[in-house]
């Protein structure tokens, strides 16, 4: 009839799993059922994350033999206190030992109510009851203010009260029982009545059991009585069951009924297991597979007076019967607790626990609830209180500043409505508007002397290649689409190698026909359309081979980083390979170098072909601009990628176009005098004085 104490252990581990207690005392009775007691509940507690601060044995009072003896329960019992982050205590034995540590606490420890090591929170098994005769009666339990106790489940039988209050010593069917426990309870003898009334020194008999005081009797039902009131009942549904129903072995027996007399203990098992009833309190009782009757246990908190008398309110229950997380139920409104924790839930943890945001780092050579507290690795946070590990956010997901959630990321990429996308949009427009200008201009003036000299042909190539490397920046602005990827890098290094082309086709011209004009030179054979349009072909061409195959082997494709920028998404055009984009480049790179190293020598050449000097400039910008991109484009992440190369691109050509077309285009506008084969073909005087 009585709860299996197993279910017990489970009680206390999910009451110190809801306070978050993980930092406990134990006291436990040194005897048989003490041991059994420890050895079950230190795995558990460890299988839970609950560490004992302390575990000691508490000696019997009857074992006291000597002075030793009595020092030893002194230090077994003061020591546990010494640890103040235990502010919790399980204690299991029985109502002795809880009134012999009463008893020290109060007789030894004069001081114990100012002292707040001895200010705890009290978990104790439902072996312990609260009850004291004797001398007992005038110390009070206030130390034990705030316990919670696990108790036999009891319910209010009705009639229960009535029957307590009309018991009397002196009822015919009252035994000796009765009087003895009516003379301690009320610590007086009763009168006989043979004897006159002594009304100082006797009991009346008409003394009430409701006067009494708590720690002396309790008028409700507590878990014994009522479990004794079912086991009453269990045997009288068991006989009825047997004399009523028709048993198997009934016909071994050769008899119709089977008598009382007849009857062995042993065979009312049978008819136990099977008997389902409601007692008059309203409740269902039937035993289990295991032939146990219902395992609930209620959760006692006790509320002591200064008056030195107590009340056990009913602050939860554990019912095993039910899943563990609905089996186990408190009401911490109704807990009073001791004064000292000001009335709210105290801790007892070895150390704080660590906030979101922190993972717990073991402390070397002590128990696992003692730790440290550290961040968070970059990349990964905790989202609850005590976590072992940080976990990292979804690839969507980034962390917030307190590493303690993840937010999620914000879809970022170069568009047309972002103020930067706008700028540069501008910009490239306005310079395409600048060169088709330009390529207007040098139409129209198509037949003039200063656009025919250096191969008319040539700088209308380089003209249209400008302009359209102004509008091929416009493919990197806007969200990354399957086409604009495929087509971007690959029209971005086409263009530009053929304007670097042009560039060193219109430089080589220059060299060569300054070299044609020396007397008896060989060079005049080269000087016509013939070479320089091989070289923009041939330079063209193997720029568009090198951009064939990155295509064949991994073109660009759109893709989603989650990496580069925190709390974004960057939707961009991955070069599908790093290194077929650092050859295009590399290849770029090296015809602006050749140009440069060929214009260079060339740009003190007489005024007829000084458009070398005008090459230098612009080559020494363009390589400048690109050596300088490919710094700032691997030091920079997500959108801002892209704006570098776009303006990479727009000043690169624009350079070209300035330093070039310019100086053209102010003679054609400006000075259209200059604008002849005259000034043209006049010849610079060096300074020593001999013509060329």
């Amino acid at each position: 009839m009585v709860p299996n104490e197993s279910h017990q252990y489970m009680g206390i581990i999910q009451l110190l799993l809801h306070f978050g207690w993980n930092w406990v005392g134990l006291l436990v009775l040194e005897d048989e059922n003490g041991e059994h007691f420890l050895k079950m509940m230190e795995p558990l507690l460890s299988n839970y994350g609950i560490c004992l601060a302390v575990a000691e044995r508490l000696v019997k009072q009857a074992n006291w033999n000597s002075m030793d003896d009595l020092y030893v329960f002194f230090t077994n019992v003061h020591t546990p206190f010494v640890d103040t982050k235990a502010d919790t205590f399980i204690i299991y034995g029985d109502s002795l030992a809880i009134v012999t540590l009463n008893t020290f606490v109060h007789l030894g420890i004069p001081d114990y109510k100012e002292n707040t090591l001895y200010k705890k929170v009290w978990i104790m098994t439902g072996q312990i009851d609260f009850a004291t005769t004797g001398i007992q009666r005038g110390i009070g339990f206030q130390f034990f203010q705030g316990a919670i106790s696990f108790t036999v489940h009891s319910n209010e039988i009705p009639g229960f009260q009535k029957y307590l209050q009309n018991v009397k010593p002196y009822q015919a069917q009252m035994d000796g029982f009765v009087k003895e426990f009516w003379e301690q309870a009320f610590y007086c003898p009763l009168q006989d009545p043979q004897e006159p009334l002594n009304v100082e020194e006797t009991c009346s008999g008409e003394e009430k059991l409701e006067d009494l005081p708590a720690s002396v009797f309790e008028m409700h039902m507590i878990g014994d009585s009522y479990s004794i009131y079912n086991a009453v009942y269990a045997v009288a549904h068991a006989l009825h069951a047997m004399y009523t129903s028709k048993s198997k072995h009934r016909s071994t027996t050769h008899a119709e009924k089977v008598e009382l007399e007849d009857l062995h203990p042993w065979q009312l098992h049978l008819f136990l297991q099977g008997i389902s009833f409601n007692n008059s309190a309203g409740e269902m009782l039937s035993f289990s597979g295991n032939k146990e009757m219902d395992g609930r246990f209620d959760l006692i908190n006790l509320v002591t007076f200064p008056n030195r008398s107590f009340l056990r309110v009913k602050v939860g229950s554990v019912d095993p019967s039910r899943s563990q997380g609905e089996g186990f139920s408190i009401d911490e409104e109704k807990i009073v607790w001791q004064s000292h924790f000001d009335q709210v839930a105290p801790l007892s943890v070895c150390n704080d626990p660590c906030s979101p945001g922190q993972l717990k780092k073991k402390k070397e050579g002590e128990k696992f609830c003692c730790y440290d507290c550290e961040e968070c690795p970059e990349g990964k946070i905790s989202d609850k209180k005590d976590m072992d590990e940080c976990f990292k956010c979804p690839e969507d997901q980034y962390p917030s500043m307190d590493l303690d959630q993840c937010i999620p990321k914000k879809i970022s990429f170069l568009s047309y409505q972002d103020p930067l996308g706008i700028t540069l949009t501008s910009v490239a427009v306005l310079s395409s508007l600048v060169t088709a200008s330009v390529l207007g201009i040098f139409i129209k003036h198509k037949d003039t002397p200063i656009v025919k000299a250096n191969n008319r042909d040539i700088t209308f190539a380089l003209l249209v290649s400008l302009l359209l490397c102004f509008l091929c920046s416009l493919l990197f602005i806007g969200q990354p689409r399957k086409v604009t990827c495929f087509i971007q890098q690959s029209a971005f290094s086409l263009v530009f190698s053929m304007a670097v082309s042009c560039v060193l086709a219109k430089t080589i011209t220059v060299v060569v026909a300054f070299m044609a004009t020396q007397p008896g030179s060989s060079m005049r054979k080269w000087v016509g359309k013939r070479l320089t349009n091989s070289i923009v072909l041939f330079c063209s061409f193997t720029q568009g081979a090198i951009c064939a195959v990155w295509i064949v082997k991994s073109p660009p494709f759109p893709a989603m980083n989650n990496e580069s920028v925190m709390g974004e998404i960057v939707l961009e055009c991955n070069e599908g390979s790093a290194v077929m984009f650092y050859i295009v480049l590399g290849y770029m790179g090296l015809l602006a170098f050749i140009s440069l190293m060929v214009a260079f020598p060339a740009r003190k050449l007489p005024d007829s072909f000084n458009e070398a000097k005008f090459i230098t400039f612009s080559m020494l910008i363009f390589c400048s601009v690109w050596l300088s991109f490919v710094a700032t484009y691997l030091s920079t992440k997500g959108k801002y990628m892209v704006a570098v190369e776009i303006f990479s691109m727009l000043a690169s050509s624009a350079g070209l176009l300035a330093c070039i077309f310019s100086p053209k285009c102010f003679i054609i506008l400006l000075r259209p005098e200059l604008n002849n084969r005259e000034q043209l073909i006049r010849k610079k005087t060096p300074r020593n004085g001999v013509s060329h």
